[in-house]
C-alpha cells in the first residue's frame, strides 16, 4: 500500500467536517462473513437447497417455505462466530473523534454497533431483531439461536416470527431512505468500502452526494471509480487502520 495515498486520505478527513461511510458485504468479509456475488460468495457457493439464495431470501418464499427459509438463515447469518473487525473498529473511533457522522450500511449483521458505532442507518434492516408477523411482538435473539433453525413462533399468538430484514420482493423503509439520503446529501466527503455499488436501489444512495471527496475502497472495480479522489483495492481493514494511525 502507498503511503502518499493514506497520507492523502488522513489529509481529506483532516480537511472534512462531516463525513459518510457507505458500506457493502465486503466491510464484513474480514469478519469471517460471506458476501453475496464473489466467486466464493454465498449466491455461487450455496447449492444444498435446490433454489438459489436469492431465491430463499425472497418474501414469497419465506411465506411458503419458512422452514427452508429459517435452515439457510440460521446457518449463513445467526449461526456465525463474525466479530467486529479493523474496518468496523476503525470507524467508531472516526465517530467518536466528531468526523464520522454517519455509517451507512447494506450489511445486516449488527457489527458497527457492536464495534461502538452510534449512528449506523441500516438500509436492509438488521438480524439483530426479530418481530411477529401479526402483533408485532418481538422476541430476543438469543431464543430464535436456541432453536437453531426451527421455525419460530409468536408465544402470544402463534404466528410465524420473521427477522427485522428487507427480503427481495420488499421495498426499503421510508423512514430509512430519507435518513440515509439526508445523511449523504449533507456530507462533505463520502467513504464508500466493500461494496460494487452493483445493488439497486441502494447504489442510487451515492448519488445524493454534493461534497468535495470520495474515497472508495473495494477489491474490484466499480461504476464510480471514476468519480473518487481515491481509489484503493486493498483490504479495507489494512487501509481504514492505517489512515486512523496517520491522523
Amino acid at each position: 500500500m502507498e503511503n502518499s495515498k493514506i497520507n492523502k486520505f488522513a489529509e481529506l478527513i483532516r480537511e472534512s467536517n462531516s463525513i459518510v461511510f457507505f458500506g457493502g458485504a465486503g466491510v464484513s468479509t474480514e469478519s469471517g462473513m460471506k458476501d453475496y456475488r464473489s466467486e466464493d460468495g454465498l449466491y455461487n457457493t450455496v447449492k444444498k437447497y435446490k433454489v438459489s439464495p436469492e431465491t430463499i431470501l425472497s418474501h414469497s418464499f419465506f411465506e411458503t417455505h419458512p422452514d427452508v427459509f429459517y435452515d439457510f438463515y440460521y446457518n449463513y447469518f445467526l449461526n456465525t462466530a463474525a466479530e467486529p473487525n479493523r474496518a468496523h473498529l476503525a470507524l467508531a473511533e472516526l465517530e467518536k473523534q466528531g468526523k464520522l457522522k454517519a455509517v451507512v450500511t447494506q450489511n445486516i449483521d449488527g457489527l458497527h454497533q457492536r464495534a461502538g458505532s452510534k449512528n449506523v442507518i441500516e438500509l436492509h434492516g438488521t438480524t439483530l431483531k426479530h418481530y411477529c408477523t401479526d402483533c408485532k411482538a418481538v422476541m430476543p435473539n438469543e431464543q430464535i439461536k436456541a432453536l437453531r433453525g426451527q421455525i419460530p413462533r409468536c408465544e402470544k399468538c402463534n404466528h410465524i416470527v420473521r427477522p427485522d430484514v428487507v427480503l427481495y420482493e420488499e421495498p426499503l423503509n421510508q423512514s430509512v431512505i430519507e435518513a440515509a439520503a439526508l445523511a449523504i446529501s449533507s456530507a462533505d466527503m463520502l467513504i464508500i468500502g466493500g461494496t460494487s455499488l452493483a445493488v439497486y436501489p441502494a447504489a442510487n444512495f451515492i448519488r445524493y452526494f454534493k461534497g468535495e471527496s470520495i474515497v472508495l475502497i473495494n477489491r474490484d472495480a466499480t461504476q464510480y471509480d471514476g468519480n473518487a479522489n481515491l481509489v484503493f483495492r486493498e483490504s479495507i481493514g489494512e487501509v481504514l487502520e492505517s489512515v486512523m494511525l496517520s491522523l
